[in-house]
């Protein structure tokens, strides 16, 4: 029998204000303190890594999204359909090439992440449709 440990890691804040402002911040989110900590160092890493990155919450979840425009998983979506354009995907979603190619890295660094935000994003318009097309079968509208 083997058993995975996993590595710990404490932080201590400087001042007594980070501590007060996560715990508020937590409070509000309705989570632990160590899983908002442990999601802020995994966004701020990102973000370092994929400048123009930023991550934002919604209906859906917290998502990633680039600077001041939509979501990743929208900006690859066009890119995809685009053929890897990303002066045609730029243009479209008129964004700045920069951002674009920033979700482009995003998403060949987290693929498996951004693939499913697609996926899940047109099985919702699917069954939306769908449900469209049955209120309009029976002379809902």
């Amino acid at each position: 029998m083997s058993y995975k440990v996993r590595q710990t890691f404490t932080f201590r804040p400087k001042g007594p204000k980070t501590l007060t402002r996560l715990q508020q911040r937590a409070r509000l989110a309705g989570m632990p303190k160590t899983a908002l900590a442990d999601r802020y160092v995994e966004e701020g890493l990102a973000m370092d890594t994929h400048p123009g990155i930023v991550f934002r919450d919604g209906p859906a979840g917290r998502r990633p999204a680039v600077i001041g425009g939509p979501d990743v998983w929208e900006v690859i979506q066009v890119f995809l359909e685009e053929g890897g354009n990303m002066k045609g995907t730029a243009e479209y979603l008129s964004l700045r090439p920069g951002l674009v190619q920033a979700a482009a890295a995003y998403y060949a660094d987290n693929r498996a992440e951004i693939d499913e935000w697609i996926d899940s994003n047109r099985r919702m318009m699917d069954e939306a449709t769908s449900a469209l097309r049955r209120r309009r079968a029976i002379g809902g509208g």
